[in-house]
């Protein structure tokens, strides 16, 4: 059969139905603008169906989108009220409309039994990890009824968890081989996981744009020409390691440093941090804005001792843009990492000495950072979401044969 044959024949066939479940989709919040980056990136192949509560940042012709009303609750109750109306939607169209889905794709674990889910966060791995500071008598008794809160989401979504990653039928698709440790060692699954280092932008994150950027950014956060500035970007400061990271610049008192902490968090208790750490005026609690990149032009180094991180985008992407960084190796991104080569990764997330004298030589060796920074950008060149979209569909692609596999193996059975 001839090219142009086969081209026609591809054409003819019905594209494969995907439901992809997310509660809502944007690019200003991390494992949601993963989802937008691979469904933008998808070949157009498949016939995409979004059920979410909303979308933006994606371009509305490549899909369609079956709202699912947000109730006026706390987040905890529209939680458990999304679990069941995305069911219930997609049971009402497949029902009543006639909606069949080849696959359903699940972000995070807002669909058990998902033919596939991609995995942002080890939930029983990350309690594990951060329990200890999250206990009540660890916090003032005004903070209780916030913790008490977040306690009882955590208890429900292990529940969800537990269900979802321990059912074989389910594909597990994850950002990092830590990743699929965490799996194996809390949900006894042994099968192999696809793998899906994350995508960078690099039309946005280069070094020639943090050059364009740098004067007018450092201007505008008030960067005097002898500071030196360390950023972290992220939220769930406790959990990106920023009491941690506080210490190390108190230990550094001597040096002209200058923290940015990007965050959508609410500020009060980590200005309670600073003061206690003797750092007013050293810290600059900033906004997310949406050309995140203005902030790393302003930064000289990058630090995320997180304590627990499927990936972690950000340091990534100020690898991209040439900057020295240092990552935990609890987080995921350190397996792109080699250490002393691109970054730095340091071993105990809590270890505050430790990583006051890895930013001491950073600050010190402009030669070893402008290294470092030079080797980052070329390492993130083999990271993009062109790349992630051609990797999602042949996983894709890989499922929905051995759903026809079983599908004939099973007829075969009954006959």
């Amino acid at each position: 059969m001839s090219d142009d044959a086969v081209e026609r024949r591809s054409e003819e066939l019905p594209r494969p139905r995907i439901a992809v479940v997310s509660p809502f989709l944007d690019k200003s919040h991390g494992s949601e603008r993963i989802v937008v980056e691979w469904l933008s990136n998808l070949p157009e192949t498949f016939d995409v169906h979004i059920y979410s509560q909303r979308v933006e940042d994606i371009d509305p012709s490549r899909f369609k989108w079956h709202r699912i009303p947000k109730l006026p609750a706390p987040f905890l109750i529209n939680f458990l009220w999304w679990l069941v109306a995305c069911r219930l939607w997609i049971g009402w169209h497949r029902r009543f409309d006639g909606s069949r889905y080849d696959l359903i794709f699940s972000s995070g674990v807002n669909y058990p039994g998902a033919d596939i889910i991609c995995v942002h966060i080890v939930f029983a791995q990350y309690v594990r990890q951060i329990g200890a500071e999250t206990g009540l008598l660890h916090n003032s008794v005004w903070r209780w009824p916030r913790l008490l809160h977040r306690k009882l989401y955590y208890a429900i979504v292990r529940l969800v968890e537990n269900s979802a990653f321990r059912n074989p039928a389910t594909t597990l698709v994850v950002n990092s081989r830590k990743t699929a440790r965490d799996i194996a060692l809390n949900f006894d699954r042994t099968d192999s996981m696809p793998l899906i280092y994350l995508g960078i932008d690099h039309a946005v994150f280069n070094p020639a744009r943090r050059d364009a950027l740098r004067d007018r950014a450092r201007a505008e956060l008030g960067l005097g020409d002898e500071q030196f500035a360390i950023i972290l970007v992220g939220n769930d400061w406790l959990n990106k390691g920023v009491p941690v990271l506080l210490e190390a610049v108190e230990l550094l008192r001597e040096l002209p440093l200058r923290l940015l902490l990007v965050s959508r968090e609410e500020s009060s208790r980590w200005q309670k941090l600073v003061v206690e750490n003797r750092l007013n005026g050293r810290v600059s609690l900033l906004p997310p804005r949406k050309d995140i990149e203005f902030y790393y032009a302003a930064a000289d180094a990058y630090a995320g001792p997180s304590l627990q991180d499927a990936y972690a985008m950000p340091p990534a992407e100020a690898m991209a843009c040439g900057l020295p960084v240092i990552v935990s190796s609890a987080a995921g991104v350190s397996e792109i990492v080699t250490d002393g080569t691109d970054g730095l990764i340091l071993t105990d997330p809590r270890d505050s000495a430790t990583l006051a004298s890895m930013i001491r030589r950073l600050y010190e060796d402009k030669d070893f950072r402008t290294h470092l920074g030079e080797r980052a950008a070329v390492t993130t060149c083999r990271f993009t979401w062109e790349k992630n979209g051609r990797e999602l569909a042949a996983i894709l692609q890989q499922i929905l044969r051995q759903k026809s596999s079983w599908a004939r193996q099973t007829l075969t059975q009954e006959q």
